[in-house]
């Protein structure tokens, strides 16, 4: 009977033991709140300066020079927006640049932005500078310009692409106008005045060292 006793309060230690040793700890502080990495606090982007001023520089006066040294010189001093027209109005186009001469310039000499556009008016080397710049053509109002005097092809730059016009030689030779800025117009049909209303255009015509 002792035996049995004894074997029993051992076995009853035993799984106590056991027990402790299996339980978990159960704390009841609170856990720490789960957190993730802050954003940081943006930067101020510094304020963007003010574009600066254009620069300047000095245009110099080319009336008389070349068209193409002009342009050159033009350019070395920074001015980059340059364009050229037919000083006597006929509409050539300046494609030798060599060839011509610059009679006025739009602006004038002296400081300007680099940015400004620069305008040459010129003739061909063996012409004389008129008076006054005939300036590039115009599109014309509601009645017919006085085309006598003007070449062809400065009176089909002024009237509306949707023109008919018809150009003959004004002599009894009978040739065909092919380079129109070549050619004065000696008369016209219909007349300086009249209403522009669609009605077809004719122009009689000889070469400019010609007379009408």
């Amino acid at each position: 009977m002792r035996t049995r006793t004894t074997a029993a309060a051992l076995a009853g230690t035993a799984l106590l033991a056991l027990t402790g040793c299996g339980a978990e700890t159960v704390s009841n502080k609170p856990a720490a709140p789960r957190t993730t990495p802050g954003t940081p606090t943006p930067t101020p982007t510094p304020t963007a300066s003010k574009a600066a001023a254009a620069e300047t520089a000095s245009l110099s006066n080319m009336t008389g020079k070349g068209l193409q040294y002009a342009q050159d010189e033009a350019q070395a001093a920074g001015f980059y927006g340059l364009t050229s027209h037919d000083a006597l109005g006929r509409g050539r186009m300046q494609a030798f640049d060599r060839n011509w001469k610059v009679c006025a310039q739009t602006p004038a000499a002296g400081k300007h932005p680099t940015d400004t556009k620069v305008d040459f008016a010129a003739v061909k080397l063996e012409e004389a500078c008129p008076s006054k710049d005939a300036d590039k053509p115009q599109p014309a109002g509601s009645t017919m310009p006085n085309f006598k005097g003007k070449s062809v092809k400065a009176a089909r730059e002024v009237l509306d692409r949707a023109y008919s016009i018809t150009v003959n030689d004004a002599t009894s030779q009978h040739r065909i106008v092919f380079m129109e800025s070549n050619w004065q117009i000696c008369t016209q049909n219909p007349p300086a005045g009249t209403e522009l209303d669609g009605r077809p255009v004719k122009f009689n015509a000889v070469k400019f060292n010609e007379p009408c």
